[in-house]
């Protein structure tokens, strides 16, 4: 028979066991309506929409390093049978609709007027301070004095990109469009999908923890909801159709402008919609940090090296592209000025994406593009129709690639270093390198100007129409 101490024990165990059940039965609900790990918006917008872009693991860039590079004639890593080459074609294609963040790898893409679609919609815009040389008071009620100069500051905005802010490098951007296919418990069915940005969307999210306790609770529920290896994070999500004039009002926005090299353009400030950890992540004070877009019917037009209305039959425009609509970017080009690049701890290798190419093209010889005048992608089916392209000009690089997409960090050298001493190669840009091509689209005209429009797809072949000599303008 059990002692009295083991007796009480054993109530004592019990009365434990049932307050932890009773504390997880009570538990529950809580937990339901107060998730300890928070919803993302991602969650709420997959029953309505379906993420745009190929998942990573499908990555067309992941054999970047191999694939269709040409030595001495030969393709490397896609040899056919009888190891004959295979032609030359698009290897991926990438979008960025926020300048200078992360890109979205497609599988096919549109191509418009300005470029491809949903491509640099938004900048990120810095302000700035300027000085200038103010004249004396020259009001005739003031007896004449000696002149006095002192100098006045004007405020601006400023586009800013990986040039002045490697860590934009590590701002994701996911793009959403509506799956007629998905019915939303809340929502029903999205009958009303027409192919247009009324109901797309960009989720936005960047590295952030905050501090103390609550840090530490951030980080745990990202491990629990992302894996071991997450970060905790801050999100915000930004519609890709233009604001009405209602919205503009209702959502706080304002018409400024913003400038970007010599160029100042009008658009829309859209700062409202930034929470204040992004500027705090990017080390600027969040009054300083704005966001810009701009309106779809007063894009920039494109002169320079672009062609003109007379041959194109349009005139070439863009968003916040930073010169032209278009840039293409060949796999061996890259292979050959990594093998040029003075190699340490912080670069081996060069990921293509440090240049920010729109269209990756493989089993061509390096810098065979250098010369192309126009080029035309060849359609796949007979659904499909060929592809022109004006190759307008070289593209003459700035310190940019130097920054580590994957991370972030600014190599203190190259592979600027690599482009300077190697790709000085067109007279109208001394002691600059280049790497890559500028593009304008050419469409058929027959039907319209509401025909201006093709589609690419990766796997597309490659046919060189024309070169001839470059001078950047």
């Amino acid at each position: 028979m059990p002692s009295p101490a083991e007796i009480s024990s054993l109530l004592n165990a019990s009365s434990v066991f049932l307050f932890l059940i009773t504390l997880v039965v009570f538990s529950i609900p809580v937990f339901i309506i107060f998730p300890p790990i928070p919803v993302e918006r991602s969650d709420a917008l997959g029953q309505t929409h379906s993420k745009v872009g190929v998942p990573q693991r499908e990555s067309k860039l992941r054999d970047q390093w191999t694939a269709g590079t040409v030595s001495n004639g030969q393709a490397d890593g896609h040899a056919g049978t009888g190891q004959q080459p295979l032609p030359p074609k698009i290897h991926s294609l990438l979008i960025y609709p926020i300048k200078s963040c992360r890109g979205i790898e497609l599988a096919e893409a549109t191509v418009l007027p300005k470029g491809l679609e949903h491509d640099r919609v938004f900048c990120f815009a810095q302000r700035k301070t300027k000085k200038r040389t103010g004249g004396p008071d020259s009001s005739p009620a003031v007896p004449p004095q000696p002149a006095v100069v002192s100098p006045v500051e004007t405020e601006y905005w400023e586009v800013l990109t990986l040039r002045q802010s490697a860590l934009m490098a590590n701002i994701q951007v996911d793009l959403w469009s509506p799956d007629s296919a998905k019915h939303s418990r809340q929502l029903g069915p999205m009958t009303d999908h027409d192919g247009t940005d009324s109901n797309s969307f960009v989720v936005v999210r960047f590295p952030w923890r905050s501090p103390g306790v609550k840090g530490l609770v951030e980080t745990v529920a990202a491990k629990l909801s992302r894996g071991l290896s997450a970060t905790p994070e801050r999100e915000f999500m930004l519609p890709m159709s233009f604001p009405s004039s209602r919205e503009v009002k209702a959502r706080g926005y304002s018409h400024s402008e913003v400038t970007h090299f010599r160029s100042v353009i009008p658009a829309l400030d859209m700062g409202s919609e930034l929470p204040t950890e992004l500027a705090s992540y990017l080390g600027l004070e969040p009054a300083k940090l704005s966001l810009f877009r701009l309106d779809p019917s007063q894009r920039r037009q494109v002169f320079g090296c672009a062609p003109t209305r007379d041959i194109a039959g349009y005139q070439p425009e863009i968003d916040f592209q930073d010169a032209y609509p278009l840039h293409l970017l060949n796999l061996s080009s890259v292979r050959a000025l990594e093998s040029k690049i003075r190699r340490d701890a912080d670069i081996e290798r060069l990921d293509c994406r440090r240049f920010r190419p729109n269209i990756i093209v493989s089993g061509l010889p390096a810098y065979d593009e250098d010369d192309w005048k126009s080029v035309r992608f060849k359609a796949m089916s007979r659904k499909d129709t060929d592809a022109m392209f004006d190759v307008s000009c070289r593209t003459v690089r700035c310190k940019l690639p130097n920054v580590d997409p994957a991370t972030g960090i600014r190599h203190k050298v190259e592979p600027d270093y690599a482009l300077r001493h190697y790709r000085e190669i067109d007279t109208g840009a001394p002691k600059k390198g280049c790497m890559g091509m500028q593009m304008c689209p050419l469409f058929s005209t027959d039907g319209g100007q509401r025909h201006l429009q093709s589609t690419i797809r990766v796997g597309m072949e490659i046919a060189v129409l024309q070169r001839g000599t470059h001078h950047a303008l």
